[in-house]
């Protein structure tokens, strides 16, 4: 990948660090923690001083792993958000771009209704922001590998399997 194709991202990770802060403030949540499935952390924002923040991305991907399994004993395909309400406080949690998790810390400085309408807006501005970089991702993926290498790979792995 060169160095255009790097400040691609770069651009990228700044927007949506630009819109987690728009989404903390309007909230006025703790801390806006971005993460994947696999629960390792994209970014954040906010304090997260108090946060195990490892923790707390491994924890939010296997919380949403096992609600899906849930989901699916009562024939529902998944849920796309979850709410934990403590004494002080919440997570509301919702997969962005498919792929993503969103997690928001916030107290009784605001309401989750606000913490919801807000999320389901920036989710629909990370959407677009992620499928751009998923489509730059495919492009520069398909520019760096020939279509003859791909179909001997291919041969090769099924030669293992038989």
């Amino acid at each position: 990948m060169g160095t255009d194709e790097l400040n691609i991202f770069e651009e990228e990770f700044w927007k949506i660090n630009q819109v987690l802060e728009k989404l903390l403030r309007e909230t006025n949540a703790r801390a806006v923690l971005l993460i994947d499935r696999a629960g390792q952390l994209i970014t954040s924002v906010g304090d997260t001083s108090t946060l195990d923040v490892p923790s707390f991305a491994t924890l939010s991907a296997a919380d949403f792993a096992a609600t899906a399994q849930l989901a699916l004993l009562i024939g529902e395909n998944a849920f796309s958000t979850l709410f934990h309400q403590g004494k002080n406080q919440s997570i509301y949690i919702s997969i962005v771009a498919e792929k993503l998790i969103l997690a928001i810390v916030f107290d009784k400085r605001t309401t989750l209704g606000l913490v919801r309408i807000k999320a389901n807006q920036v989710s629909k501005e990370l959407d677009g922001i992620f499928k751009t970089i998923f489509t730059r991702i495919k492009g520069s993926y398909e520019k760096t590998i020939d279509s003859d290498f791909l179909s001997e790979a291919e041969s090769e792995l099924d030669n293992l399997f038989k």
